[in-house]
């Protein structure tokens, strides 16, 4: 881990502008035109140099942004050796300047070669060449050694303060990144659950629907290979065609439900046992609102016992009690039982086992087995 924290370059992000607010970045262009402007005005202000080397100090300035620029961006792409050469090349242009009479430039350039060393490169290589930067200032500079020492400490502290700013900077915005990646992945997983459960809901339907109707159809089949009357067989047509209307009716009521528009559970059941012979409901506990894929769940459930019975026990008692519970709601479905009906073989079997595996989703239970009398479904959802 220590040969990591030195030889560790600063991250990308925090060697990059990513993350920097525009006025941060605005600041820093005016800081550094100012500082630019400085140098040259201090070149072409120095009377003890003539024209020729005045123009020579512009010209070095010009060579001091672009070797500035090439450092930023190999210190961004993590070139260590181009880096250093580039950096060697400004502290050469440092002395230069120095050896030619411009003093102030030439301090300037030697300070902001430390603080970008130390803040762009790796630990085991900023340190020495900030070591040599402030050296060449400690030696060019005619300070007391007091000042000429706080200087170059404080030049030192803040190039590694500027790191670990860069450094914060470049963490937050992964933590950005990843949070927005993280939402993403949660819209995405949200938007296949809703699909999962549209495409439920729709199935749940149909097959309610469809399983109906192929009751009454199996029947009128069933009666017109056995010779029956023509009334006998109009009146499983025309339940097949009811059962054809009530689907539609359902799916209407299933894509209400989608859209937040479903009607009381109580009221839906009191419509259910409607359309039954000798069917009753009764609700206990106090009545709430339930989440709607708990509210659909009952619903189904519901329908699908009921066309249990018309299949398996045609005829027989039907009795429906909900109970609102303090952390469950209890659906409870039981028939007083009968003789099997005609079409007690119809149909794929799958209508329960599908309720089942919807309850299981909610983290509730379906059971479904013979009671004392007939045949008994409890659904239990939590609330």
């Amino acid at each position: 881990m220590t040969d990591d924290v030195w030889t560790r370059w600063p991250s990308r992000e925090a060697l990059s502008r990513v993350g920097v607010h525009q006025a941060r970045r605005v600041l820093a262009w005016v800081t550094r035109a100012i500082v630019l402007a400085m140098l040259v005005a201090t070149t072409l202000t120095n009377s003890e140099l003539g024209g020729w080397a005045v123009a020579g100090g512009i010209a070095g300035v010009a060579v001091s942004g672009l070797l500035a620029w090439g450092f930023w961006r190999t210190t961004l792409e993590h070139r260590l050796p181009v880096s250093l050469a580039l950096l060697a090349l400004l502290l050469a242009v440092a002395v230069a300047g120095y050896g030619a009479g411009f003093r102030v430039p030439s301090l300037v350039l030697l300070c902001g070669c430390a603080v970008a060393a130390i803040e762009r490169l790796p630990l085991a290589a900023a340190l020495p060449a900030t070591a040599v930067a402030l050296g060449a200032y400690a030696a060019f500079d005619n300070d007391v050694w007091l000042t000429t020492a706080a200087t170059a400490a404080g030049l030192a502290l803040a190039g590694y303060v500027l790191r670990l700013d860069a450094e914060a900077r470049a963490s937050a915005q992964r933590l950005l990144v990843q949070e927005r990646a993280a939402h993403a992945a949660e819209a995405e997983s949200a938007a296949l659950a809703e699909r999962a459960r549209i495409a439920r809901e729709i199935h749940d339907v149909l097959a309610h629907s469809l399983s109906a109707q192929l009751v009454h159809l199996e029947a009128a089949r069933l009666l017109i290979e056995r010779g029956a009357d023509r009334e006998t067989i109009l009146e499983r047509v025309v339940a097949a065609r009811g059962m054809a209307r009530d689907g539609l009716a359902e799916t209407r009521q299933a894509l209400s439900a989608l859209r937040g528009e479903m009607s009381p559970l109580e009221d839906f059941l009191g419509e259910l046992v409607a359309t039954a012979d000798r069917a009753g409901v009764t609700v206990t506990g106090e009545r709430q609102p339930l989440p709607a894929e708990a509210s659909q769940a009952v619903r189904r459930v519901a329908q699908e016992a009921l066309t249990n019975v018309r299949k398996h026990a045609p005829g027989a008692e039907i009795h429906i009690r909900l109970d609102y519970g303090e952390h469950e709601v209890t659906l409870d479905v039981r028939d007083s039982g009968g003789k099997p009906g005609e079409l007690s073989g119809s149909g794929a079997g799958y209508g329960l086992l599908g309720m089942r595996e919807r309850a299981e989703l909610l983290g509730g239970s379906l059971d479904a087995g013979p009671g004392e009398e007939g045949f008994v479904v409890t659904l239990r959802v939590p609330v």
